[in-house]
């Protein structure tokens, strides 16, 4: 059934490669000689505006990303190059960033200037999974302290996707036009993907398509063995329509996703319906003044969650959640004087949430309603000054001001059992609104006493309120209160009105250290404090016991703890050689150290990332690209024993990579896991497929990781 729906999906798409089929009927020399305009670097007198980029701050894009497009589905994936950034394991396309130990919600992820909310109890929507790879032009991280107008509503750290920038025509070129066909396969879970995409444009407007599709099957681990139910598929559509001129640049996107499938291997449940439809439509416009940015969108989610066959053949428990994201930023950027900027804005982000869980086999006669008309506001207000005092100094203070007004309604169980009704009627009996007055402050110093050394010195304060399921969630009963989590750990959880929101108070700071080209060598760390006020964490309520599927696994519910966390960011490069006969070669590395705790009790933070490594040894020689990285990760001893965390041990895992790019034609292929080990990420959860397919006899343990996988690509450019 699965692949009958992607396959009935998929046929919505020939039309879009019939039209670029098209577009490829140019002669190859005329659509080498044709050049396309991108839209320029944002001077503050064009048509968008400047943000402050902390030393904390990385940016892929380019060849950082196109390198990696052969080698993921997953746009959290594509993160783990970065110092501090990695990904808790979801489904293929799923996954969840992490920052310096902090990880989903206390991140403010943003997709195309977008804040997207999670529409499912298991989170196996998250805002990353709505813009696929190959629509990516650049991701910006903003580790840990963040300027006040690029966060809100987070404790943690910023994550910007961006889809590439609208084409125009050259000047005098006339109607312009340009299109991509791209095309992988990964031979571990025989992954095939897709991606195609088209502009047609003048020098004024810009009309363009993109879209994408991938299937995998389920993967083999190290050992040679099938891991269950980590099969996938996943469609995606978006145009834009995009105009220009005299200082204004109006852009408006529409697209949806389709998720027919993606399985679950460390969950009870499997995602077997997703559709997302969304605009967004933004105008930025110079003035005499500054400019200003404004933005509208809107995103409608339908999810249903069920079990895929493997995972029970005859059971059934369907699961229904309907989503929306509503809202609008308005934001402006004044040069006071020749050294001062201000800028000021204003945001609104709404939310709406329905879960409901129809009657099944022996559940009923009752839906069950986990959370009825949800809601959940924040509006945002902030402040921020930038001063450049020298060539050297460098001054940027915020203040912002976000209040978040929640709700839910009545709830019911599966019927007037004890079980359901005495907890449906406690949450029913109490008020459900809540309001959060919650308020940033980020103050930072940035010094350049030469061309070859900056330092960064910074203090923040960030605030995030409860998401609707850590407030609302309500039902203890063993069954339901399992259905809720996103730790892929089978536990469950219930949730609290009265909880507060979480405080971060962070210190760090930064150097930077490069020749003064930047082009020869560089190193960078940042040490990092936070203190976490109200940390959102969790109480034990009870261990499940009377049915297999759960033994072992606890309830627990959400609740406020102080936390500390603490650790380092390393990133480095060198140019080791420069050959006519070889090309160039270049060393990179980065490295990240966490640490967290809870204060009252001592126990580990909850997924924190032992010491890890990344390292890289590239070569380019004309138009090839070679490289070979190694992820070099720790035993994960400082677990959470509170939620039976399980030690993954330490690993080494090697990659090979290799491209070939001309104008017209770029071929990608490599080898992940080159030596076919077994080895369990950190953040990837507990094997509950593997507990249940054993009977629920065997111990449960981490989840296996995919091993080798042999990868290749092709785009062909027209």
């Amino acid at each position: 059934m699965p692949h009958r729906l992607f396959a009935e999906h998929l046929r919505l798409s020939a039309a879009a490669v019939a039209l670029l089929s098209g577009m490829a009927a140019f002669p190859m020399e005329r659509a080498i000689a044709q050049t396309a305009t991108e839209l320029p670097p944002l001077p503050v007198d064009a048509e968008t505006s400047t943000e402050y980029r902390t030393q904390s701050t990385t940016t892929l894009e380019g060849e950082a990303l196109a390198a990696r497009r052969a080698f993921v589905s997953d746009t959290a994936a594509v993160l783990g190059t970065i110092p501090g950034v990695d990904s808790a394991t979801g489904g293929g396309v799923s996954g969840l960033p992490t920052v310096r130990g902090l990880g989903d919600d206390r991140n403010r992820v943003l997709i195309d200037g977008m804040p997207l909310s999670s529409a499912c109890p298991n989170h196996m929507n998250p805002a990353t999974s709505y813009i696929d790879p190959s629509r990516i032009g650049s991701i910006d991280v903003v580790a840990g302290i963040t300027p006040v107008s690029q966060g809100g509503d987070s404790s943690g750290s910023t994550i910007a996707v961006k889809s590439a920038s609208p084409v125009f025509a050259a000047p005098n070129e006339g109607v312009h036009t340009e299109g991509s066909l791209s095309s992988f396969y990964r031979s571990n879970a025989r992954t095939l993907s897709g991606a195609v995409s088209g502009t047609v444009a003048t020098e004024d407007v810009s009309l363009g398509y993109t879209g994408s599709g991938v299937r995998a099957r389920n993967y083999q681990d190290g050992n040679g063995n099938r891991v269950g139910v980590s099969q996938y598929a996943a469609l995606n559509h978006a145009a834009t329509l995009a105009a220009r001129g005299d200082g204004t640049l109006f852009t408006l996107q529409g697209g949806q996703q389709f998720i027919p499938y993606e399985g679950y291997p460390n969950q009870r449940m499997d995602l077997l319906w997703n559709r997302s439809t969304f605009l967004n439509s933004s105008l930025n416009k110079a003035f005499d003044w500054g400019t200003l940015e404004t933005r509208l969108y809107w995103q409608k989610v339908e999810h249903f969650m069920n079990f895929l066959p493997e995972k029970s053949a005859t059971g059934s428990m369907p699961m229904y959640t309907a989503g929306r994201d509503l809202g609008y930023s308005v934001k402006g950027e004044i040069p006071l004087t020749a050294t001062d900027l201000l800028r000021v804005g204003h945001e609104l982000h709404s939310t709406t949430l329905n879960d409901w869980w129809p009657a099944a086999g022996m559940m009923g006669p009752n839906t069950f309603i986990n959370i009825k008309d949800g809601s959940r506001d924040v509006f945002g207000t902030y402040a921020e000054w930038q001063r450049s005092w020298s060539p050297q100094w460098t001054t940027l203070f915020g203040l912002r001001n976000d209040t978040v007004l929640m709700n839910a309604g009545r709830v019911q169980g599966y019927s007037s059992m004890a079980t359901y009704a005495a907890d449906a009627a406690a949450f029913n009996a109490r008020d459900h609104h809540t309001t959060d007055i919650n308020f940033d402050v980020t103050g930072l110093v940035r010094f350049e006493p030469a061309s070859d050394s900056t330092y960064e010195a910074g203090l923040s304060r960030k605030t995030r309120s409860p998401n609707l399921y850590e407030r609302y969630s309500w039902s203890a009963d063993g069954m339901a209160s399992s259905m809720v989590t996103w730790f892929g750990d089978g536990n469950g959880y219930i949730g609290d009105v009265n909880l507060k929101p979480e405080t971060a108070y962070t210190a760090s700071i930064s150097g930077d250290w490069h020749d003064e080209a930047r082009d020869d060598w560089g190193i960078k760390a940042t040490p990092y404090i936070t203190y976490v006020r109200d940390y959102i964490d969790v109480d034990k309520v009870k261990d499940y016991t009377g049915r297999p599927a759960r033994t072992g696994f606890s309830l627990y519910r959400f609740a406020n703890h102080d936390a500390l966390l603490y650790g380092v960011d390393l990133g480095g490069r060198k140019r080791l050689a420069v050959s006519e006969s070889y090309g160039r070669f270049d060393l990179t590395g980065a490295l990240g150290w966490v640490q967290g705790e809870r204060l009252n009790t001592g126990d580990s933070l909850y997924h924190l990332m032992p010491i890890n490594a990344k390292i890289g040894l590239d070569q380019k020689i004309g138009r090839w690209s070679n490289g070979i990285e190694a992820r070099l990760v720790g035993r994960s001893t400082d677990v959470s024993t509170l939620r039976h965390q399980p030690v993954t041990p330490e690993y080494a895992v090697f990659d090979l990579r290799s491209s070939y790019d001309i104008e017209v034609i770029r071929v990608d292929f490599g080898i992940t896991n080159l030596f076919d080990t077994q080895y369990y990420a950190p953040l990837g959860g507990v094997d509950y497929i593997g507990f249940s397919q054993s009977g629920w006899s065997q111990p449960y343990g981490p989840l296996a990781s995919p091993g080798r996988s042999f990868n290749a690509g092709l785009t062909v450019r027209f």
